[in-house]
């Protein structure tokens, strides 16, 4: 697949712009306490941390590491009645439709310093903005309903009835993506490039307290679940520090992983992906693909041609791989194995493949 873009959305002041220089690790987006302190959308691109990366390249002997990115572009803050122009309004809307899901951001912190636009509590801020993609998306079906209802053919068809299923569910508030949807109708629904059809999930903008009762910490909000909490503040000041120190601030705060991990583990976790790897002396690099993907369809994130001309792919895993210092040691043990079409890829698969151009 492409790069993973995820939209950081949220209310304004909630922390988005200091959480999008955060996981940039610089201060490339406005932070300024006043609403709309970013315009135009910021876009930024970040490497996916990886711990097998660099044993990997050390076994291979190769300077060259490539690690997976994710681009993350931050939204300027929808206020109620965005999606009827409110605020900086439809601009906005437009540019979360170009992203693979949704990061919504919810102010989880007590300042009076910083103003607060919207709602008053976490679940107010994700609701505020839940309905401004749902009457956004409903504008997109009276849309196509009103052009097509006096349309005898058109408005006899599957699309047309799935239309009126569409505005009847938006109507009662339900986002798309938790409908109940046949096969069918999930095609049909991309038609629309619905907003509320988007993966999503929530950060929790936390004080620096909460993280250090991060085990035991809990948010009034229906989605929970889905939350990652993340203090951004913190996590700024940490892109500042070299890694070591690093290390050592999140021990003394209690956590083991940075925000940065937690929520690219989370986007990861909530569009299906995963990574594979390959190895050689030219680069060690890690490729993103959804869970359950083949070996075609694995090899055709490489390159088209791959999988047009897939033959096999031969695959060590990761444990295997380190154990055995690389190919010829898991080879020589007999670890190698070869893997036809129907092969579905793991998480930890160190592969090479085999096609014709």
């Amino acid at each position: 697949m492409s790069n993973l873009s995820i939209a950081i959305v949220g209310l304004p002041n909630v922390g988005k712009s200091t959480l999008f220089n955060a996981l940039l690790g610089k201060k490339v987006a406005d932070a300024s306490n006043y609403p709309f302190c970013t315009i135009d959308p910021n876009v930024g691109v970040v490497e996916v941390p990886d711990q097998k990366l660099p044993v990997l390249g050390d076994i291979v002997k190769t300077n060259k590491i490539v690690p997976a990115i994710v681009e993350f572009v931050d939204i300027a803050g929808l206020v109620k009645g965005a999606s009827t122009g409110e605020g900086l309004g439809n601009k906005f809307l437009t540019n979360i439709r170009d992203c693979d899901a949704i990061c919504h951001v919810v102010r989880n912190f007590a300042d009076p310093n910083i103003i607060r636009e919207g709602s008053v509590d976490p679940q107010g801020d994700f609701e505020v903005i839940c309905t401004e993609l749902i009457i956004k998306d409903l504008e997109s079906v009276d849309k196509y309903l009103s052009s097509y209802k006096n349309n005898p053919k058109e408005s006899k068809t599957k699309k047309f009835a799935f239309a009126s299923k569409l505005k009847s569910e938006l109507e009662k508030g339900i986002l798309t993506i938790n409908m109940v949807l046949d096969d069918e109708e999930k095609l049909l629904a991309r038609e629309f490039f619905l907003l509320t059809n988007k993966p999503y999930f929530i950060v929790a903008n936390v004080d620096e307290d909460t993280y250090l009762n991060i085990e035991s910490w809990n948010l009034k909000i229906e989605n929970f679940a889905t939350v990652v909490p993340v203090c951004a503040k913190v996590e700024f000041e940490l892109s500042e520090l070299p890694k070591d120190d690093q290390i050592n601030y999140l021990k003394e705060l209690g956590v083991t992983s940075s925000g940065l991990e937690r929520v690219i583990q989370k986007a990861y976790s909530t569009l299906g992906l995963q990574s594979y790897y390959t190895a050689g002396v030219k680069e060690v690099r890690a490729w993103t693909i959804p869970i359950g993907s083949t070996a075609p369809q694995a090899a055709g994130v490489i390159h088209t041609d791959f999988e047009r001309g897939f033959i096999m792919a031969e695959i060590v895993s990761y444990s295997d791989f380190v154990a055995n210092n690389g190919w010829e040691g898991a080879k020589t043990k007999g670890l190698l194995r070869h893997e036809g079409r129907s092969y579905t890829m793991r998480p930890d698969d160190i592969v090479e493949f085999r096609f014709n151009v």
